[in-house]
């Protein structure tokens, strides 16, 4: 047992000396492989979203769920709207975030060797429309220049409704420091309800408590954008929807008539070194909380690339054209991480090595032959002085240098499947021995 223990050991010796460039080349390969190996993705990652109550929140809740399927904590910190949620995207306080349309300007024209700045931010893709609801009492209107002198709910500061109703009322030559009030939500409702203010901006879905309040509220009513057209063309953010008749409320068929809203959409938006894993989950992710049809919108119409504020990140663009990663189709996230990067590590690896594998047989061969062969060098010039130097007078070291030969190919060590070499050997060193009997006899 300990002979064949030992034999194996001098093979393998006689292995690694053979091939020891061989291991070097793929351990230096498997470094270089490695620097392209992403790293795992982190099993915690920071969301900000908005107010507890608002649509933003909600729907990271739901995030939230669905990433703990996969293993993943996603903290879910509410803010005051799509300003702070940008200004925590910028700091590093947050990865990953909704920020409505239009929060970020388009920046001015820029050179042909410029780029925008993205603050270091790249987009997964529009999520879902903020519709614009602009309430208000009175007799109708349907211009926004018509609010002139009135006083208007703008929503609180920090908040993407605010700046948007800025934006909207200056265009419109209404005196914004005059004439708003920072108040928003369920606040407003009630103002308006009560009649201290004269209408209010709201941003939010179909489905939220204010918009529900406001739209069934005497004496409220919802206004018409009669030039929609107008602003969908100087705003390339906002989109032109239709809330049909009576799809809020049969009943008391509200609206009362085919309504004409504004609408951005929110984006959700992720740091660009957010790692592309945690990219494909979270759109994986949008795509069963914002897949459903609504009011406003078809059955898989979301997520998609509608705003360009951000750049669309390119796991996305990938997502988009083709679904996710074949890989997370069909394994486990936290596996198909891991194959996935395995795939990256080892293929190169295995490229390498399927060549030099291929001559380390021929090398391993060429090695333990060579054993043999150095044997039988010495034992052909042995024979060739026999033949034509024979000297009685050497017969002795004649003697010794052939048992020398035999006792050299008895102690060599090869693996199994060359034994016959040295068998070979040892029958030639006798016929070597034999021709010296011969030499010895006729002298």
């Amino acid at each position: 047992m300990m002979a064949k223990i030992k034999a194996g050991l001098l093979s393998l010796r006689d292995l690694f000396a053979t091939a020891w460039w061989i291991f070097l080349i793929a351990g230096i390969g498997f470094v270089v492989a490695y620097q392209f190996v992403e790293p795992a993705p982190p099993r915690h990652v920071v969301m900000t979203s908005g107010g507890e109550s608002g649509a933003y929140h909600h729907f990271a809740k739901r995030y939230a769920a669905i990433l703990a399927r996969a293993g993943i904590t996603l903290e879910v910190r509410t803010s005051e709207g799509s300003l702070h949620n940008l200004e925590r995207l910028k700091s590093g306080e947050a990865q990953i975030g909704f920020v409505q349309g239009g929060v970020i300007q388009p920046p001015p024209d820029l050179g042909l060797d410029e780029e925008p700045d993205n603050f270091g931010l790249v987009s997964l893709g529009s999520m879902f429309y903020e519709p614009v609801w602009v309430f208000y009492r009175g007799p109708t209107i349907s211009r926004l220049a018509d609010l002139r002198g009135k006083r208007i709910a703008i929503g609180q500061e920090g908040s993407g409704v605010r700046q948007l109703a800025q934006r909207l009322l200056t265009d419109n030559e209404v005196d914004f420091a005059r004439n708003t009030v920072a108040i928003s939500g369920l606040d407003a409702a009630e103002e308006l309800q009560q009649g201290r203010i004269d209408a209010a901006f709201v941003i939010a879905a179909e489905h939220a408590p204010v918009v529900q309040v406001l739209l069934r509220s005497p004496g409220v009513k919802l206004m018409n954008f009669s030039q929609s057209f107008a602003y969908e063309r100087r705003y390339p953010f906002l989109t032109r929807l239709t809330m049909p008749k009576g799809v809020a409320d049969l009943v008391r068929d509200l609206p009362p008539e085919d309504t004409r809203v504004l609408a951005p959409t929110a984006s959700l938006v992720v740091s660009e070194d957010l790692h592309p894993a945690l990219q494909n989950l979270l759109l994986q992710a949008a795509r069963q909380v914002h897949g459903k049809p609504g009011f406003f919108q078809t059955a898989n119409e979301f997520p998609a690339y509608m705003d360009g504020m951000l750049p669309l990140s390119s796991e996305a663009e990938r997502f988009f054209k083709a679904g996710p990663p074949f890989l997370q189709r069909y394994l486990p996230f936290w596996m198909a991480v891991l194959v996935d990067r395995l795939i990256v590590l080892l293929v190169p690896v295995i490229a390498l090595l399927i060549p030099l594998l291929r001559v380390a047989p021929a090398l391993y061969s060429w090695r333990v032959r060579s054993k043999v062969f150095r044997c039988y060098g010495e034992l052909k010039f042995l024979e060739d002085d026999l033949k034509n130097h024979y000297d009685p007078a050497r017969l002795a070291e004649y003697r010794q240098r052939l048992d020398a030969l035999d006792e050299e190919a008895v102690g060599l060590h090869v693996p199994l499947g060359f034994t016959d070499l040295v068998y070979t050997l040892r029958e030639h060193v006798n016929l070597v021995r034999n021709i010296l009997d011969k030499k010895e006899l006729s002298a």
